[in-house]
């Protein structure tokens, strides 16, 4: 699954090269903030404007927890500050 992963990654960057991902939607950055700094019941409650069901809320709140058990503070700061830096 990860070499597929990778191959899929790789074929994006040779073909679409003259892409430009620079401005991301704030939107974009609000939830990936979120998602990163805040806390898992703000998180749900950011969800819920989205009317997601709850199968889906979940699935997202088990990728929050596994980065919150893997990610050191800094590192998502770090991750954060390389996606405010973006226009």
């Amino acid at each position: 699954m990860r070499l597929i992963l990778c191959l899929l990654l790789v074929v994006l960057a040779v073909c679409c090269y003259e892409a430009n991902a620079a401005p991301v939607c704030y939107a974009v950055k609000r939830e990936t903030f979120t998602f990163l700094l805040k806390s898992e019941a703000e998180l749900k409650k950011n969800l819920e404007n989205y009317n997601a069901p709850p199968e889906a809320v979940e699935a997202f709140l088990k990728g929050k927890r596994c980065a919150d058990s893997t990610m050191s503070f800094l590192d998502k700061k770090s991750v954060a500050g390389v996606l405010s830096s973006l226009r």
